[in-house]
């Protein structure tokens, strides 16, 4: 017998046994096809250019929008955030992930001056929704928030004392010259804190997004260069790009009157990949929360999850033919999409259901086939970060990684679950 032969495990006996294998392969949940990729870069770059703005605009929002009682021009972002440098493009980059400028994305600035109606005021673009929603960036948002306890160390500093005593010198510095504000402080301290809890997750989430944008504008360029060829690769620059940016800080600073809070500080030494990633997809992929219209909200008739853990509304379940109306979180992300498509996408679209008169579904599609293939590079990540190497010659440390992504995949037994759909192309 040839030592150097490669161990091999008996055939997996779950239900999406073929997935599983391949995993063990170094494959994605989505299947290896060109149209596959070609979906998903489309979308990488189409999703990339309204994140431009989402990360931009959460910062503008924890950092200086902070607790106004009356928020109206929280989505006007100030000249400063458009020139705000990525910390991952641009030559100054601390790590350059996207061979591209650092400041706001060119679509993104032409968008914003013009949008879908032409040159006008910037109050009536918003006020006829002619804008970048980042009411999405929002939804996204308050599921981080709300889906507490995801792991990690950001999420128990927001209940501890020291954070509150953080908190309460920016409130206090904020409401200086209003005695009203400072009164109700006094009276609700707790309803305070819990606004400054919620402005820490729109920082975290600025922070995680601001990653991920040129993440995903680098793919797009890579693709068009010829050299992202397969889905396997296109998951595995997720890998690694998951792994060179997992440290980053994460932080919550509050600029008022040109003095900045440091509500929560970089010393804390919380890291991007334990305080941001894993939270966001386990929240916003997995779980998010019923959409208005579309589900019961009948507890009573146990038509929504007794048990927090089992919710499953995010887009790796979504039904995206109902999501596809007026005012849904996802509805609103792929009406952003729609402005930034890639030519090739734009071009494929044209060719099935009912053309371009589909195309907020189809790309919809596509996008929840992008974010099977963005949680299988997390799911990849966390088997190299913690158990062992797919060709490790150890029999059971295969059967450990194979009892790892029988695991993860335990979850999309549910029958909501579109895992079964994605593997085939007529998915549309």
């Amino acid at each position: 017998m040839d030592t150097l032969t490669k161990p091999t495990l008996p055939p997996s006996q779950h239900e999406f046994a073929d997935v599983i294998h391949r995993l063990e392969a170094g494959g994605a949940m989505l299947p290896d096809t060109p149209e596959n990729l070609m979906q998903i870069i489309g979308i990488y770059k189409a999703y990339a250019v309204p994140m431009d703005f989402y990360w931009r605009d959460l910062l503008y929002i924890a950092e200086r929008v902070f607790l106004d009682p009356f928020p109206f021009f929280k989505y006007f972002l100030p000249q400063e955030y458009l020139d705000l440098h990525n910390h991952y493009a641009g030559d100054d980059a601390e790590l350059r992930v996207w061979r591209g400028e650092a400041t706001a994305h060119p679509e993104l600035l032409a968008f914003i001056e013009k949008g879908e109606a032409g040159k006008m005021p910037k109050l009536l673009h918003h006020l006829w929704h002619d804008r970048i929603n980042m009411e999405f960036a929002e939804a996204c948002m308050r599921a981080m928030y709300w889906h507490r306890g995801m792991g990690g160390k950001f999420d128990p500093y927001l209940d501890t004392d020291e954070y509150k005593a953080n908190a309460d010198r920016a409130i206090r510095a904020y409401f200086k010259y209003n005695p009203a504000m400072l009164g109700l402080y006094k009276l609700f301290p707790e309803m305070f804190i819990e606004q400054c809890r919620q402005m820490s997750y729109y920082a975290n989430l600025g922070l995680f997004w601001e990653v991920m944008a040129p993440v995903f504008f680098e793919m797009s360029d890579l693709y068009d260069e010829g050299k992202l060829t397969s889905v396997p690769e296109a998951m595995n620059f997720l890998v690694n790009g998951i792994f060179a940016v997992a440290s980053r800080p994460i932080y919550h600073h509050v600029y008022i009157r040109g003095e900045c809070y440091e509500i929560i500080p970089k010393s804390k030494g919380f890291v991007w990949l334990y305080e941001a990633a894993l939270p966001y997809v386990e929240a916003v992929f997995y779980r998010t929360a019923p959409f208005r219209g579309t589900k019961s909200y009948n507890a009573q008739a146990q038509q929504v999850p007794q048990d927090q853990k089992d919710f499953h509304y995010g887009i790796l379940y979504a039904d995206v033919f109902p999501v596809g109306t007026a005012g849904i979180p996802p509805t609103l992300l792929m009406q952003d999409m729609l402005h930034f498509l890639p030519p090739y996408l734009v071009d494929y679209y044209k060719k099935y259901c009912r053309g371009e008169d589909d195309t907020l579904i189809q790309l919809g599609i596509s996008f929840q086939r992008s974010m099977y293939c963005v949680t299988s590079a997390v799911i990849q990540a966390l088997r190299t970060a913690t158990l062992h190497p797919l060709d490790d010659p150890n029999p059971e440390h295969l059967q450990a990684n194979r009892a790892f992504f029988e695991m993860q995949l335990d979850r999309f037994k549910r029958p909501e679950a579109r895992l079964r759909d994605i593997q085939h192309q007529d998915y549309r």
